[in-house]
């Protein structure tokens, strides 16, 4: 049998590695500057690129995408050479996937804080980014599909599997969730509205997770666990059911973060049906890491490596048993827009995602570099203080959402609310955003150890950046089973049948849950007396994305007695038909704002914007003066007919006359809440003092974007009337 000699690709691995360590420092300080700011809310004062609603997405895609996804590319590009006993398809190609990554990473850490966002959770970032993260998982596809084509190993490993699902259904997701109009270089609106846009939002959020942080990670655990422990994977067979029923099963499960809100109950009750299903094949993988050591606990207690990848794996087996469970519709109803949620995610990127990045990190470095680790006794006191810092981080999140939970539900005897000020909640929770604090310190000064520990061990190292390796080329078979031959076993020398049946099975899910809610009318009821936002409202909402308003307060009242009696008539779908994007949130750190409009006066929204304290004693939320004062606060109404004809394109009901008066409306509803305003003397007072001080850089109140936020929060969710609401139950 003719041997032939080849060389390892360890360059583009080793500098995936570094970036992973990068970034992975630079998100989880971000992360930890966020916990602070729920402690010392204006401890950023006045700096609107470090404002809590603009820096945790850029904490959510530092970690997600920066740090997971460079420890991916790293962990797939190492191990898809050797299981295929090929270097990868193209150099070239190779880096092209690692510069243009870090370069989307390095625009993501420029926009965010900026405030420029798209607003759908995990997928932030503006169109230009959205078509260059396509263009760079392409090439990175061509790259791997290319070596799984010229491979000299003729069966392809579990692992493998794992990495074409998640090629494919990334692209997927991505694509479709990422439809949107734009307006300008940096802003776009979403192709859906409303109920659709959720569907398809949390369609690509739930599977962003299942695809982005579960499949490749799976596929890591299925080659570095047994390399690590020098054992064999434990049962074949249960690879091969895990493998196909967690893709199929997974796409299917998106809607159990939108239960009781708008989205029709058909598709919340498939959701849920599946995320149950989603248990079993979750807990077999997790199953079959775990009994991969069998026999090798011994090895376990005194190597590190192995300590982060069993904490890993079992943080991966508690996640995926907390999900099914959350979507139960008795435990989301309590769980929902708490911080239970937050424990949740973060268990699972924590544990899972964090430690088996880590143990990787500490198997691969040596060998990469020809030596041994610096120092186990540092990797045992990283393990320590990471898994102390999960503990802390986790635990008081799961008591601080029972607590929210608990408050929020609890009645009189008289039928009021017992907590009727929201408040009281907030002040009741805050020892736990301290430990969670304290829990996050811990976390990153683990991750500062592998810093010095990696950059040590490399010192000491040898630079070998193409790695002599030898295998026997793979000699042509008959494209059919041969006698004795498995189906799987066919199947597995078949990438490209692979991919395609791997494909129609992520497909299927999407199809049956998507497209009926999209072209189905009857699915979304339309309400008459609901109307497109003014183009002042229009720029207000904006504003409110921009400032990452979203991400603390919900616009969706679900049908529970607490939240109709604190925030008013539940929400229906009908009410969003005009919302590119949604804006329904995910967590309550404020109240639900979807009932907010007209409930206070203009001089309470615009004091509460100021400063939230002097309006609600004992608030979290910070300042936001960068609206009210300076003449950065002057509202650019530049795009607002662009803005106003892209919506025309998306099916809101803007006629031209609306599109040419535009600016007069504009005026006309700025000078009206300026008037309003007027009533206050204080604002008086402090309005002409600023006249004063800024001479000819004076910016008009009503033209500031303080009006226009004001605007937009007195309208919301005064559409509906209570003779609407009657019209609707008879037309239903």
């Amino acid at each position: 049998m003719e041997m032939q000699q080849f060389y390892y690709d360890n360059k583009i691995v080793k500098n995936f590695i570094y970036a992973t360590i990068l970034w992975g420092v630079v998100g989880m300080l971000v992360g930890l500057m966020v916990a602070f700011l729920f402690i010392f809310p204006n401890y950023m004062e006045g700096i609107s690129w470090l404002s809590f609603g603009r820096l945790r997405p850029l904490h959510t895609n530092a970690v997600i995408f920066a740090f997971v996804g460079n420890a991916i590319f790293a962990g797939v590009y190492y191990s898809t050479q050797r299981l295929l006993k090929a270097r990868m398809f193209s150099d070239l190609l190779s880096k092209i996937n690692f510069w243009g990554w870090q370069l989307i990473i390095v625009g993501a850490a420029i926009t965010l804080p900026l405030g420029y966002t798209t607003s759908k959770e995990y997928a932030e970032l503006e169109w230009p980014f959205d078509i260059a993260i396509a263009l760079i998982w392409v090439i990175f596809g061509w790259n791997l599909i290319g070596t799984i084509l010229k491979r000299r190993q003729r069966h392809l490993y579990v692992a493998i599997w794992f990495y074409i699902a998640t090629v494919v259904t990334v692209a997927v997701l991505h694509i479709f969730n990422s439809l949107e109009l734009p307006v300008s270089a940096l802003k776009s609106y979403s192709v859906y509205a409303g109920v659709q846009d959720a569907l398809v939002q949390w369609w690509y959020g739930h599977n962003a997770v299942a695809f982005f942080l579960t499949t490749p990670f799976l596929g890591l655990m299925y080659y570095f666990v047994p390399k690590a422990a020098n054992r064999p994977i434990f049962s074949y067979r249960l690879s091969i059911i895990h493998f196909w029923s967690l893709i199929f099963i997974y796409i299917w499960a998106g809607p159990h973060h939108l239960l009781y809100t708008a989205l029709p109950e058909w598709a919340q009750n498939l959701g849920v049906a599946f995320s149950v299903m989603l248990l079993m094949p979750s807990w077999g993988g997790m199953i079959n890491g775990l009994l991969t050591l069998r026999g090798a606990w011994d090895k376990v207690r005194v190597d590190p490596v192995l300590k982060f990848m069993v904490v890993a794996i079992t943080g991966y087996g508690m996640a995926t048993f907390e999900g099914p469970m959350l979507s139960l519709k008795n435990v989301n109803a309590i769980a929902h827009y708490t911080d239970w949620i937050i424990a949740h995610v973060h268990v699972g990127a924590l544990a899972w995602n964090g430690f088996l990045t880590f143990g990787m990190i500490y198997w691969l470095v040596p060998r990469l570099f020809k030596t041994k680790l610096y120092s186990v006794k540092l990797a045992n006191a990283h393990f320590w203080i990471g898994t102390l810092g999960i503990i802390l981080y986790a635990l008081p999140m799961y008591v601080a959402g029972f607590t929210q939970a608990s408050m929020w539900k609890q009645f009189r005897p008289d039928g009021n609310l017992v907590y009727g000020n929201f408040l009281e909640t907030v002040t009741e929770i805050m020892p736990m955003y301290w430990m969670r604090a304290i829990g996050g310190t811990l976390y990153i000064t683990g991750m500062l150890i592998l810093v010095y520990n990696v950059y040590v061990t490399v010192k000491r190292g040898s630079k070998v950046e193409d790695e002599l390796a030898e295998a026997a080329a793979l000699e042509r078979v008959s494209k059919r089973r041969v006698s004795g031959e498995g189906w799987h076993s066919w199947l597995e020398r078949k990438p490209v049948q692979l991919t395609i049946l791997a494909t129609v099975a992520i497909l299927i899910g999407g199809i049956v849950q998507i497209v009926p809610t999209i072209m189905v009318k009857s699915n979304i009821p339309t309400i008459s007396s609901v109307k497109p936002y003014t183009p002042l409202e229009l720029e207000g909402r904006d504003i409110y994305i921009r400032e990452g308003c979203v991400g603390c307060h919900s616009q969706m009242v679900r049908p529970f007695r607490d939240e109709v009696a604190r925030y008013g008539e539940y929400s229906k779908a009908g009410e969003y038909v005009y919302d590119h994007p949604f804006l329904w949130g995910s967590k309550r750190t404020g109240p639900d704002l979807h009932r907010i409009g007209g409930k206070y006066s203009d001089n309470w929204h615009f004091n509460h914007m100021y400063d939230p304290q002097s309006t609600s004693s004992g608030s979290i939320m910070p300042r936001y003066p960068w609206l009210i004062t300076g003449s950065g606060s002057k509202l650019d109404k530049s795009l607002t007919e662009a803005k106003m004809k892209a919506m025309v394109s998306l099916g809101v009901p803007y006629t031209d006359e609306d599109i040419a008066n535009a600016q007069k409306q504009m005026s006309e509803q700025g000078t009206q809440i300026e008037k309003n305003l007027y009533s206050d003397p204080d604002f008086v007072a402090s309005y002409e003092a600023d006249r004063q001080n800024a001479g000819e850089d004076f910016v008009e109140m009503r033209n500031r974007e303080i009006v226009a936020l004001i605007a937009y929060l007195q309208r919301l969710g005064t559409d509906i009337k209570v003779e609407d609401l009657l019209d609707l139950t008879t037309q239903n």
